[in-house]
């Protein structure tokens, strides 16, 4: 009982340090935030994570595993329908988890701590990301160059459209244009499946 109390506390303080970060942004979550975000006090908070770096460290590797779960929800929701693909992940990234891992991803350029924890991350995100994809979608493991092309499309697409709408850079009128460009993109870029038939 003891053991499963630990992990929900901790699990409450990861999701206040989510929604801190969202609200303040990175550099102004501070642990008694988080605390009192979370409805405990510093000292409570401090007996589940030593620091405000050990705290953040465990955000983002529960963010880390979100971002892959929600990946593969979107994945498996749409197998072999690459539109419904787009349409499903880009939903995924208007939760609020992404807006956190944005403002880590962020400090990370300039903060050595955060980097060290998030960079390897990232590789083992687009690795996995892309090892699913290729499952879902085998006609694609004939193209591994083209494969490439297409994932890093997407993902830069609609993660880059993301921010550019949270920080007023794009107009939203824009979004579905935007995303219907991409699904054309996509479909351009696939290789020929055995059926299809020659133009």
């Amino acid at each position: 009982m003891q053991a499963l109390k630990s992990a929900q506390t901790r699990a409450r303080l990861i999701d206040a340090t989510i929604r801190v970060l969202v609200r303040s942004g990175y550099s102004r979550t501070t642990t008694p935030q988080v605390a009192s975000e979370a409805g405990l006090s510093r000292g409570a908070m401090l007996h589940h994570f030593d620091n405000g770096v050990s705290l953040i460290k465990a955000t983002i590797m529960h963010l880390h595993e979100r971002r892959l779960r929600a990946f593969r929800r979107a994945a498996e929701r749409s197998a072999q329908d690459q539109g419904a693909m787009v349409r499903t992940y880009w939903k995924q990234i208007q939760k609020p988890a992404f807006i956190a891992f944005h403002e880590l991803a962020v400090a990370a350029r300039t903060n050595s701590d955060l980097a060290t924890v998030l960079m390897p991350l990232q590789v083992e995100f687009r690795q996995r990301y892309n090892q699913l994809a290729v499952q879902l979608y085998p006609e694609w493991q004939a193209a591994p160059g083209t494969f490439a092309l297409a994932m890093a499309v997407s993902q830069a697409t609609m993660e880059g459209m993301a921010v550019n709408l949270l920080t007023g850079a794009m107009d939203a009128s824009l979004v579905e244009p935007v995303l219907q460009s991409l699904e054309n993109q996509l479909h351009a870029l696939r290789p020929a499946l055995p059926g299809d038939q020659c133009a």
